[in-house]
């Protein structure tokens, strides 16, 4: 079987909701009955025939060629095996809750990447907007909480935001309040943004710079830390191209004393 590619006719009218075409939003269904699903936001309740010419079957491979900030909701919810590649940018929630497979992103995506993801793998090769890998709505306790998160560019604000569980990879660097509330897991990048941390109880941040550390952080001290050789390899194998990021030596802060204070920031030290 060949790939299931949807190829855009011509830039959107307004902002489409895609999360139906997934692997499992799609069983069952011939190219007629894809072509029909309406993909719209608006009253005008637009199909994706009525955007995409629809090429190929294989629903565990699904293609958008040409991409669009529009795009809202690519592969939420992603389960099992099932891959997608969008050749362009991406909009809102692009992997948000997704509990396996692969997403891959070639250009960038807007708020909320990869928010509440449980599972698989979203690489992401430009920028991604605020609350990457954080909460997938207003009032949701629990952000990323599995899986692999790699953006090739810098994430916004508040990245991380509830972590559990999982990495969160920004190769470039960090908006402000990376890891708010964090309570879990392990976020990787060049450089953290202003008051990083912010109410967070558990959970590790690796960086080579920062930003402004909040008073409820605290110094203890430099370390060749055993933990750093083990996320190395780890990364070298998962993310090879963010091994570079994890010093030998880092500077660890403790912290956020105003929460648990169980968490920590390790700065390279050189």
């Amino acid at each position: 079987m060949a790939a299931l590619v949807f190829r855009l006719r011509a830039a959107p009218p307004e902002r489409l909701d895609l999360s139906a075409l997934t692997r499992a939003g799609l069983a069952g269904l011939d190219r007629a009955a894809i072509a029909a699903l309406v993909i719209g936001t608006t009253r005008q309740a637009p199909t994706v025939g009525d955007l995409f010419e629809v090429i190929g079957d294989d629903t565990g491979e699904i293609v958008f060629e040409g991409g669009s900030d529009r795009f809202d909701r690519i592969g939420a919810g992603l389960t099992g095996a099932a891959r997608i590649t969008v050749v362009g940018d991406a909009g809102l929630d692009v992997g948000a809750g997704m509990k396996g497979g692969a997403i891959r992103v070639t250009g960038s995506a807007l708020h909320r990447a990869g928010a509440g993801m449980t599972g698989g793998l979203l690489t992401i090769g430009g920028d991604a907007g605020d609350f990457t890998g954080g909460t997938a709505a207003s009032g949701a306790m629990a952000g990323q909480a599995g899986g692999v998160i790699v953006v090739g560019g810098r994430v916004g604000d508040r990245a991380g935001d509830r972590m559990r569980r999982g990495l969160l990879v920004a190769l470039t660097g960090t908006g402000a309040h990376a890891g708010a509330r964090m309570s879990g897991g392990t976020i990787v990048t060049a450089e953290l943004g202003a008051e990083p941390g912010t109410l967070m109880k558990r959970g590790t941040m690796v960086a080579g710079r920062h930003g402004d550390l909040g008073p409820t952080f605290v110094p203890a001290g430099r370390y060749e830390l055993p933990f750093l050789r083990l996320l190395a390899r780890h990364i070298a194998t998962t993310v090879p191209v963010a091994a570079g990021l994890i010093p030998e030596r880092a500077m660890r802060w403790r912290g956020d004393m105003a929460a648990l204070g169980k968490g920590e920031i390790l700065i390279g030290a050189g």
